[in-house]
């Protein structure tokens, strides 16, 4: 969906789920380290991105009850509808 086609609502939610992802990515040590962020914090964190992702889709409900969100690549086949034919009898051939 295009940004100019989406309510300031939306755009909020998208930065803000953007944002908040990038502190997170930022904020995660390596394996074996000690985590900068309390076990509450990242509870928090989990529960916003919860709330965002359910503010979305009820959004996106209003605005679009039929959407189909799932994503389609340049490299994916697109679903074919397979129509079976009858098969005519053949005519003899005329000599």
């Amino acid at each position: 969906m295009n940004e100019e086609n989406l309510s300031k609502e939306q755009r909020i939610l998208r930065v803000l789920r953007k944002v908040l992802g990038n502190i997170v990515k930022d904020a995660t040590p390596p394996p074996g380290m000690l985590h900068p962020l309390s076990q509450q914090t990242r509870e928090d964190i989990r529960d916003l991105f919860a709330l965002i992702a359910e503010r979305e889709k009820e959004l996106a409900d209003i605005s679009n009850p039929d959407r189909n969100e799932r994503p389609f690549y340049p490299g994916d086949k697109k679903p074919s509808n397979v129509i079976n034919m009858p098969v005519s009898p053949k005519k003899p051939a005329e000599d």
